[in-house]
């Protein structure tokens, strides 16, 4: 889920803006004038009407409505953000395999606990290939759309708590303000999507192996609610979720303290295609593997829901801790990095296609 709530809007990722032509207006607008006293600089307010000098004679010319002017832009700036939730989502729908291996390694202790998985997997491609020997390998994409749903749903819900905070010109925005209504807007965006998260964590560790008679606990994601609600009601599709809090604040902390290092490297590796993508993998890493033992607590609660449960999530830590030791912890983190280098290969092919088709299209025009 570190996918999940946390990340920048697709709009701060993806600076997609295709060539806009304007027109040239007939009219000049006096934008400063320059004191004769001294060097700065008075502006002179914009009027509807500006003149337009031409030999001795002066007509007046109309400057366009603002609304004409500004929507091909926001019309631009919309098309660019569907086109980066439509992007997001054939990623992440790319990367679904790894996704479910990782949640697999993240959670087997918990299944073998519940008794539906016999035995440990010995590593990533032994996961890999028991899944696919035992349930096919459509079945690698198992809750991608509960997951893909969350992804769209958590980006769009970004896009608005930012077009709403620019649109808020009575507050003032200072720094901390600023800090704060970004973390609460975080942990309600993750409120919003966490039973979709949930949905999706519990259909991607619903396996089949040879000793459950080839039987699945749950046909679909109206299924995984129907049932949680029968069990635990509402509170068991929100199971884990207050783990998520200090998740979001310790996630925050790591990025405003490596985003510097990492933007020095970018700097540096500028002009290196591969230098910039390894830069972005490790610190995506690095961040991931810091909050890493929280997400793993919050899944392992969600995987508690209709069964033996943990009364909160410091006695889930306890018990991991004193049954299964740290190592528990980050059980999937290998995973979680492939994962994470999985992404970054499909962020630099998309990247390349979309270039390609650009300069394809701008050649034809």
């Amino acid at each position: 889920m570190e996918h999940e709530p946390l990340h920048p809007p697709i709009s701060q990722k993806m600076h997609w803006q295709p060539g806009l032509s304007f027109r040239h207006f007939n009219y000049i607008t006096i934008m400063e004038n320059i004191r004769c006293s001294g060097a700065s600089l008075t502006r002179i307010p914009r009027s509807p009407v500006h003149p337009v000098i031409q030999g001795s004679a002066v007509s007046v010319v109309k400057s366009s409505p603002p609304a004409f002017v500004g929507a091909p832009m926001e019309n631009s700036k919309a098309s660019s953000f569907i086109k980066g939730l439509a992007l997001l989502g054939v990623m992440r729908t790319a990367g679904a395999p790894f996704e479910r291996v990782k949640l697999l390694m993240q959670n087997q202790n918990e299944m073998i606990i519940s008794g539906r998985l016999p035995k440990r997997y010995n590593g990533i491609f032994d996961c890999f290939a028991t899944t696919i020997r035992n349930e096919g390998i459509v079945s690698l994409w198992r809750g991608n759309i509960a997951f893909v749903t969350a992804y769209l749903s958590s980006e769009v819900i970004a896009k608005a708590r930012h077009h709403y905070g620019n649109s808020r010109e009575d507050i003032e925005w200072t720094h901390t303000r600023r800090k704060v209504a970004v973390f609460l807007s975080a942990v309600v965006n993750q409120f919003l999507v966490y039973p979709l998260y949930y949905a999706g964590t519990r259909m991607a560790n619903d396996v089949i192996t040879s000793s459950n008679s080839r039987k699945r606990q749950f046909n679909g994601i109206f299924d995984v609610y129907r049932k949680t609600l029968k069990s635990d009601g509402i509170a068991g599709v929100y199971r884990g979720f207050n783990i998520m809090i200090p998740k979001i604040a310790l996630l925050r902390a790591v990025t405003a303290v490596s985003k510097p290092w990492q933007q020095f490297l970018l700097h540096h590796f500028q002009g290196s295609v591969l230098g910039r993508a390894v830069v972005n993998t490790l610190y995506a890493s690095c961040r991931s593997m810091a909050v890493h033992p929280l997400d793993t607590v919050s899944r392992r609660m969600m995987m508690t829901s209709g069964a033996v449960k943990y009364r909160h999530s410091l006695h889930a830590i306890t018990c991991i801790f004193y049954n299964e030791g740290v190592k528990s912890f980050y059980s999937g983190a290998k995973a979680q990095i492939l994962t994470l280098a999985v992404y970054q290969v499909y962020g630099l092919c998309l990247r390349y296609v979309v270039g390609v088709l650009r300069r394809k299209n701008t050649g034809d025009k």
